[in-house]
């Protein structure tokens, strides 16, 4: 490869990672702002410092939706 494929690769790939990087703040946040309600530390702190393209932020959402 050269580096003119190269560089059209990066770029190619460049929305999608922009895209991924919104995806993964929203839900962060989201995520953080209910843990942060719910006085739940350990899991602030996990999210706070763990980068999974998303999951672990609905996976948190998703455990501790309130019922009814």
């Amino acid at each position: 490869m050269d580096a003119q494929s190269i560089q059209e690769m990066i770029f190619s790939l460049l929305p999608f990672l922009i895209l991924l990087a919104i995806w993964e703040i929203v839900w962060k946040l989201i995520a953080l702002w209910k843990a942060g309600r719910n006085n739940h530390l350990a899991w602030f702190i996990c999210l706070a410092l763990i980068n999974t393209a998303g999951i672990l932020p609905i996976v948190y959402i998703l455990m501790h939706k309130k019922k009814g």
